[in-house]
């Protein structure tokens, strides 16, 4: 008798919360090479996504709003090679709290993964950054100068800006990540993945990895170089984008779905 489901079965959130629990798991299970070579490629994926939303709202002239949905649709590329190439995200894993309150993951394997993909990312993104740099597109149009003033408005914001922006923008992510579990299908994935990563990026808000991309890029295309506006930008984003898909993502579908009282 055939098992499998019907491409158009739907997962209930119930399901997804299960699923989300059993990779959270095998994440914080994974070995130290094979979760740091992961975390490079997944920042190189969001720094793709990055540099393909510069050129794109570069030299605009629809106006902010429509240029912004489309720089967020091209910034979409990005979490699509991490979901469907395969890759580990630190604000994607966020979720991986949802493991940690079940119980079924220790607090040390859950900072191990997020430090461990942290750092990758971080190498992924600024080593994209620079290879973006030495193609000299920065230097042979506009985009540079798109690239500096990205910089340097994010190296501006105030630690509550970039700390309640990043939140929001990690809820949004987690959400796509989440629905994500939901798809049978590469183009099931796709489609669920475009609508929340373009709000976020439309909308403004701030995300830890594609600022690890966005700031090197525009200081080599150049932005001044705020060492201080750097650190507050990636210490107040990456708290918020833990709130953001830890607790109001993560925690709060474990609550609903998970805890021990639902059991009974």
């Amino acid at each position: 008798m055939n098992t499998e489901p019907h491409p158009l079965d739907v997962v209930s959130p119930a399901r997804i919360a299960q699923l989300v629990e059993d990779v959270a798991v095998k994440k914080a299970s994974l070995g130290f090479v094979q979760v740091f070579a992961l975390a490079v490629l997944a920042g190189a994926f969001i720094g793709l996504g990055a540099a393909f939303f510069t050129v794109t709202i570069s030299g605009s002239e629809l106006g902010f709003g429509p240029t912004r949905l489309l720089g967020g649709l091209a910034f979409s590329l990005g979490l699509i090679l991490v979901i469907v190439g395969g890759a580990e995200l630190f604000t994607g894993n966020s979720l991986i709290v949802l493991a940690r309150a079940e119980g079924e993951i220790t607090t040390a394997q859950l900072l191990r993964n997020w430090g461990l993909v942290y750092l990758g990312n971080l190498v992924g993104a600024v080593g994209t950054a620079v290879l973006v740099h030495f193609t000299g597109l920065l230097a042979a149009s506009e985009v540079g100068s798109t690239a500096a003033t990205i910089a340097d408005a994010k190296m501006s914001l105030s630690a509550s800006e970039a700390f309640f922006r990043g939140i929001l923008c990690n809820v949004l992510v987690c959400l796509a990540v989440w629905m994500c579990f939901a798809a049978h299908t590469v183009s099931g994935k796709v489609a669920v993945i475009v609508f929340p990563i373009t709000a976020f990026v439309a909308l403004g808000f701030e995300h830890s990895v594609a600022n690890m991309y966005m700031i090197p890029v525009g200081i080599l295309a150049g932005a001044a170089f705020d060492i201080e506006g750097l650190l507050r930008n990636l210490l107040f984003v990456t708290a918020g984008n833990v709130v953001g898909g830890g607790l109001l993502v993560a925690l709060v579908y474990w609550l609903i779905y998970l805890r021990p009282a639902h059991r009974k």
